[in-house]
Parts: C-alpha cells; sequence; structure tokens
C-alpha cells in the first residue's frame, strides 16, 4: 500500500540507529534471553538472471549443533521498505524462543527492490522501459526457497514453513500462501494491502507496473488473474493452510465515501470473511488498536506466529494410512476385533454395495475379516431397505465374532412393520456364516446396543438404549440405559434397565470374571446418585448375572459423558468421554477415570486444549496402564486437520506417558457432529488397531466416498501409525 509505510519506514531508521529496535518491554533489569544472531546473505537466482539480498534469522545454539534442523519464516517487507524493517522483531523472536512459546526457527528477510520497491512480489509482465517488471514471485518462491533449504539446515516440508508480511508484504504473504500451497502451510497476513475486485483509483498497487501488461502499467485482467478469489478454487483441501489475518482499526480512511470499502480494515474483514468459507484455508481474524505501522504490526506477529507456531514443526504431522472401506457413499466405522492369529476383523455401516455383496437399501451392517496384510479373507453384508448400525465387534475362540447395532427394518424376518429403532446382536462364524441374529426392544419404542464385551461362555454382554420398556422393564424417563447378557446361541439370558426421570444412555461395557462394567450419559441423575450439573457421565457394575452393584456419577458442573471402559491389567476400571464443565481448556476435553471394582475412584485425569476432545475407547496394556483412543480438534500432539485421531498413554496411576494425534486434513474419529467415531483393540503383537470415520484422504490417496472407514495399526509408546 502506497500510505502509512514512510512513517513507519523513518521510525524504523531511527530505532535502528539508537540501538532500540526489537526492545522489549518489561521492567528494568529483566534477564534477556540467549539472542540468536543477525546475517546478511546472498542467494543466487537464475530467474532474476542476479541475486537476491537477505538478512537470515539464526536461533541461539544454531552454530554449535549441526544435526537440529528447524522450521522456517519467509517475512516479506511493505512497499519501499527494505530487509531491515522485520528486524526490529528479532527480540520478540529471541524471547518466545526461549519462553517455549514458538520452536527455534530461521527467519529469512529477503530484500525486494524491484519496480522501485512496489513489486506486489508478483511475476510482472510490464515492459515499460523506465523500470520494467521482473519475475519477481518465481525468484523468491523457486530460488530463493531451495537456495535456503542447501544453504541451512532447514525442514524441507510445507508444514516447516511460514510466510508472512505487512502491508504489500502482507498482500505477497496472502498471495504465496495461496498459489504454492506446496510449499507454505502457514501464512501470517498483516494490514494486507489487497483489494477486491481491484485496487482504488489512488492506491499505489496500479503505479509501479507490478500488475502490468507490456506498456500498460496495470491492468484489471492481471490484477483480477493474480487476486486471491482467483486462487482460492484451486486450493487442495488435501493440504491446508493455516492463515492469520491483523489489521489495526485506525488504517487510512480513504475520503471518497465510493471508496470506503477499500480501506484496508474493511478489505482485511472481506479477505477473512472469504478464505474462511473457502475449502482449503483454516483462517484466524483479529482488529487491533492501531493504524498501518508497527505498533500493529508488531504485536500481531507475536500472538499470529504463537497462533501457527503448533503446527510449525521440524516433524511432519502423521497421516492416516490407507487403504480406506467403504463406498462411495457415506459410511460409519463400527467395531474392530483383533485375532489371536494376526487376522482382523472390521465392522462398518456402508451405503452401497460391498466386495459384490447384495445391498439392501440405506445403510447395510458390513462385517470384513482381513489377513495380516489387509486383504478381505471375507465379507458379509446384511440389511434392510432402512437404516442397519453396526456399533462394536469382538472376537470368540472359534474365529467367529460377534457384532451388536441396531436396525430400522425387519432384520430377522420376524419384526414387519417395524415403528422404530430395534437393537439387534447376530454371530457370524469363521466364514462369515450368519449363525444367529437376535432383533429385540420395545415393539414400538426405540432401542440401540451401543456396545459388546465378549463373554466367557462364548456369549456378550451388551449395552444400549430404550425409550420404552425393555424385557418387560419400566421406563423411568424419556430413555432409560439397557445392559443385556446374550448366551451363546442368542438367547437373552436377562436384562437390566437403569434410567433416571431424564434421558440415559450406555455407551460401552467391559467385563472380567468377576462382574460388568457400564458407562454412559444421563441428563437428570440416575438413582443413587447426585447430580453433578448439565448432563452427567456415569459408571456402574453389575454381578455376572445381573444383580446390581453401584452406579457412581462423573464429571462436573458442565455436560460430561462417559463413551469408553475396559478393565485394566491390574483388576482397576477405567472408563473415558468427555467433559466440558469449567475447569476444562476449552471446548470439551478428555475425561479418564479409574475405579476399583468396589466403586472407589484411585484417579482421575483431565486432557485438552483449546478445541473439542473426548476420548472414545480404553484399551488395557500390559503392567496395569492403558490407552486412550478418540479424538481431539487441539494441538494435544501436532496437528493435522479438522479433527484428528487422538492417542493418549497413561500408567496405572493415571500419569500421562505420552500423547498424539494423526489423520487428514479433513475430519477423523469424529462425525459431523462433532460426536466420537473410532474404535480400538490390541493386536496379538502389541500394536493398538484403530478404526473410525474419516472425511479425508490418507497418505497416498484413495478416499472412497463423502466418509470411509479407516483401519490403523498404531504403536502405543509413539501414539500414530
Amino acid at each position: 500500500m502506497s500510505r502509512g509505510w514512510r512513517i513507519g519506514g523513518a521510525l524504523a531508521a531511527v530505532l535502528l540507529a539508537l540501538g532500540l529496535a526489537g526492545a522489549v518491554p518489561g521492567a528494568a533489569g529483566a534477564k534477556k534471553p540467549r539472542a540468536g544472531t543477525l546475517t546478511t546473505a546472498t542467494a543466487p537466482s537464475p530467474a532474476l538472471g542476479g541475486t537476491i539480498d537477505y538478512i537470515v534469522y539464526l536461533p541461539y545454539g544454531y552454530a554449535g549443533d549441526t544435526g537440529t534442523r528447524y522450521p522456517v519464516l519467509y517475512l516479506l517487507h511493505g512497499r519501499g521498505d527494505t530487509m531491515q524493517a522485520w528486524t526490529r522483531v528479532k527480540a520478540d523472536l529471541d524471547r518466545m524462543i526461549a519462553d517455549g512459546e514458538v520452536p527455534p526457527v530461521i527467519a529469512v528477510l529477503p530484500d525486494a527492490p524491484w519496480s522501485s520497491r512496489g513489486n506486489w512480489y508478483v511475476d510482472s509482465r510490464y515492459t515499460g522501459a523506465d523500470d520494467p517488471g521482473r519475475p519477481v514471485e518465481t525468484a523468491l518462491t523457486r530460488d530463493l526457497v531451495a537456495h535456503v533449504d542447501a544453504t541451512y539446515r532447514t525442514a524441507a516440508h510445507r508444514g516447516a514453513r511460514l510466510v508472512g508480511g505487512y502491508s504489500m508484504g502482507g498482500a505477497g504473504a496472502l498471495r504465496y500462501a495461496l498459489a504454492h500451497s506446496d510449499l507454505f502451510a502457514n501464512a501470517l497476513v498483516l494490514s494486507p494491502a489487497v483489494y477486491r475486485p481491484l485496487p482504488p483509483a489512488d492506491s499505489s498497487a496500479r503505479e509501479y507496473g507490478a500488475f502490468g501488461d507490456g506498456e500498460q502499467r496495470f491492468s484489471d485482467e492481471v490484477y483480477e488473474r493474480l487476486n486471491y478469489p482467483a486462487l482460492l478454487p484451486g486450493l487442495d483441501p488435501e493440504s491446508p493452510v493455516r492463515m492469520y489475518i491483523a489489521v489495526g482499526d485506525d488504517e487510512w480512511a480513504n475520503p471518497d465515501p465510493a471508496d470506503a470499502a477499500h480501506d484496508l480494515d474493511y478489505e482485511a474483514a472481506t479477505l477473512y470473511n472469504t478464505v474462511r468459507r473457502a475449502d482449503g484455508v483454516a483462517a484466524e481474524f483479529r482488529v487491533l488498536d492501531g493504524g498501518h505501522d508497527w505498533d500493529v504490526w508488531r504485536p500481531a506477529f507475536v500472538d499470529g506466529l504463537k497462533h501457527l507456531a503448533g503446527t510449525l514443526s521440524v516433524t511432519p504431522p502423521a497421516g492416516l494410512p490407507g487403504p480406506l472401506h467403504g463406498t462411495p457413499g457415506t459410511d460409519w466405522a463400527g467395531g474392530v476385533a483383533a485375532h489371536p492369529d494376526g487376522t482382523t476383523t472390521l465392522a462398518y455401516a456402508a451405503s452401497g454395495a460391498v466386495s459384490g455383496q447384495p445391498y439392501a437399501g440405506g445403510l447395510d451392517a458390513v462385517v470384513s475379516h482381513l489377513d495380516g496384510t489387509g486383504a478381505a479373507r471375507w465379507t458379509t453384508q446384511f440389511g434392510t431397505p432402512a437404516n442397519d448400525r453396526l456399533y462394536g465387534v469382538v472376537p470368540l475362540a472359534d474365529g467367529g465374532v460377534i457384532a451388536a447395532g441396531y436396525t430400522r427394518g425387519d432384520l430377522d424376518g420376524r419384526h414387519p412393520d417395524s415403528p422404530a429403532d430395534d437393537a439387534f446382536v447376530t454371530r457370524l462364524t469363521a466364514t462369515g456364516e450368519r449363525a444367529w441374529l437376535t432383533q429385540t426392544g420395545d415393539p414400538a419404542k426405540a432401542d440401540r446396543f451401543y456396545a459388546v464385551a465378549p463373554a466367557p461362555d462364548g456369549g456378550a454382554y451388551l449395552a444400549g438404549y430404550t425409550s420404552g420398556s425393555f424385557a418387560g422393564a419400566a421406563t423411568a424417563g424419556d430413555k432409560d440405559a439397557v445392559l443385556v447378557r446374550v448366551a451363546p446361541d442368542g438367547r437373552i439370558a436377562w436384562s437390566r434397565q437403569l434410567g433416571g426421570p431424564g434421558e440415559d444412555k450406555a455407551y460401552a461395557v467391559a467385563a472380567d470374571a468377576k462382574g460388568v462394567y457400564v458407562a454412559g450419559t444421563t441428563s437428570a441423575g440416575l438413582p443413587g446418585t447426585t447430580p453433578l450439573g448439565g448432563a452427567d457421565g456415569w459408571l456402574a457394575r453389575y454381578a455376572s448375572d445381573g444383580t446390581p452393584g453401584w452406579v457412581n456419577a462423573v464429571g462436573g458442573a458442565g455436560d460430561d459423558l462417559l463413551g469408553g471402559v475396559a478393565v485394566a491389567a491390574d483388576g482397576t476400571v477405567v472408563a473415558t468421554g468427555s467433559t466440558g464443565g469449567e475447569a476444562t481448556a476449552g471446548g470439551t476435553d478428555v475425561l479418564t477415570v479409574a475405579y476399583t471394582p468396589a466403586g472407589r475412584q484411585r484417579w482421575r485425569t483431565v486432557t485438552g486444549g483449546t478445541g473439542a476432545d473426548a476420548g472414545a475407547d480404553v484399551v488395557p496394556l500390559p503392567g496395569g496402564g492403558v490407552a486412550v483412543v478418540g479424538f481431539t480438534g487441539s494441538r494435544l500432539g501436532l496437528p493435522v486437520g479438522g479433527a484428528d485421531v487422538l492417542t493418549l498413554r497413561l500408567d496405572a496411576r493415571g500419569r500421562q506417558l505420552g500423547v498424539a494425534q494423526y489423520g487428514t486434513a479433513r475430519d477423523d474419529a469424529a462425525d459431523a457432529f462433532g460426536e466420537e467415531n473410532v474404535y480400538a483393540t490390541l493386536a496379538a503383537d502389541g500394536r493398538l488397531l484403530v478404526s473410525g470415520l474419516t472425511a479425508g484422504t490418507p497418505v497416498g490417496g484413495g478416499a472412497r466416498g463423502n466418509g470411509d472407514v479407516f483401519l490403523a495399526a498404531v504403536d502405543p509408546a509413539k501414539g500414530t501409525p
């Protein structure tokens, strides 16, 4: 932009001359952080037929450590300024690195003298004799980046690069992030001199030939072709750009009312509200107190870099392994079971035919038995014209499995014209044939099984809810939780109904030789518990014959839920879910609790960030520890996209041993409603088998449709595939 830089540039020169540039406000005598170094250097540029001058910031310790690699910040100055302008943030970088707010980084401050320092960082086609345009964009994105990666110990991947700038440099940073998202995954866009659809008549964007064509200094067609609206449709949603946009509330106001929409504060808001709707950009927007100068750009740099630092990593984020399972339509994860011979059974709901199996309509239940390479030995698909969902599968000693869920139709041939969901459980043999299927519940009300656990005799325990009367029991409220024992031949041995005056659901069940444990959520409390506030999680114990034991409310003042439970190696009962109480870090956090078989709490831990985080399944590990698998919308590990798959490892005392996340650029392990859709179990070789829903594309490609099912083998110690 043509306005504001002169004051900023003059002030910069004064501060640099006095040695005050980069001074950190604070108490006198405060200990200064260890300082990095600034060095002037030159990069060859075949595109320019010359060189690129730049200043490089190397963090403290760079020279003494020959093995460490670093992320890189490319910081572009404004029109009329020089590469010296960005040196004023050196002290901020020193401090943020020393305080651990950002990782140690290399910063490259290129000089852009071409087109009288008004080149807008684009490849210009202007051929005017006075100051012809130059291929600045090619020089910086191709030649400079290649030189920096060859000269310094950089992490040469997009996730380890950030491009930032202010004013004209903000426009350049915006363009580079969108046009070169293969190079930059992060963008710091400060008071960007961008205009939509065209710059106002008095804008310096029209003056220097950056957007010229031949002898014409400015071309409407060139500007619109290079401007950000033209770039958004070409973004790759699987390579998202994280963007921080900031502007001052006192930016220069054009006195012409017709050009008010081109004031930079207005244009920045327009930019944000455009890119936030783009598939492939995750944007944040801040309005700071100040004008078009460093009173805005410096604090915005600090805040923006801290915001983007979570994914500015030397190590690329862990992707989701392929292949995916499912159909071109919407599919849902439905469970995973591990067998002693190293094979796996995968369960899900599919919206079409799988492996040539007959498709009944709506969602069908699919069970596939996979060998050690992931190839299907057999696939069984069954369903009705309505929706049929699976919510868990467990292995049997003979190589078969028991799976459970719900159906909206007549799945067993004995429930014609069923008006609501029915719960069902089925047994498949080791070769995939149906041994039996039991459809059950209130004939007129909705019933669902949400969890299944194996019983010692080859039968199973099932948990879910009923909206009516399950096996003759009276309904206490809107919905009641149910626990059902099914015999090896499919007969229901007994059932228990648990509920209060509100809505109660059971989402998880686990059993050992001494008892059965059920976990879920209640909206108004369960008998024998005191409501904690909002919806409460709960954990209950029953004897193996169905005799009620104890029930405990779990959570805090907000909404809480328990969605996974297991019995650890030391006999402790561990349940996980989410908490939304006032003590959380933001959104919802992972809540994990451990109880003795007698119902006494042993430990409680909450893990979370600023987004939505939830535990979904608990897998016992040797030594009494557990792995919690769920999803996170926070930076608990190294973020990838929207919601990521979460692995949390806890020891027998509930202490965190490790946390990691992995996934695609889109949501993983959670559905469109932000609810969990992920399952986990322990394989014979000690790895976690994790299966869940993904809306993205795995490593190497191969997405099937609008929601597929993944299967990942995860090292519990690393937490990633």
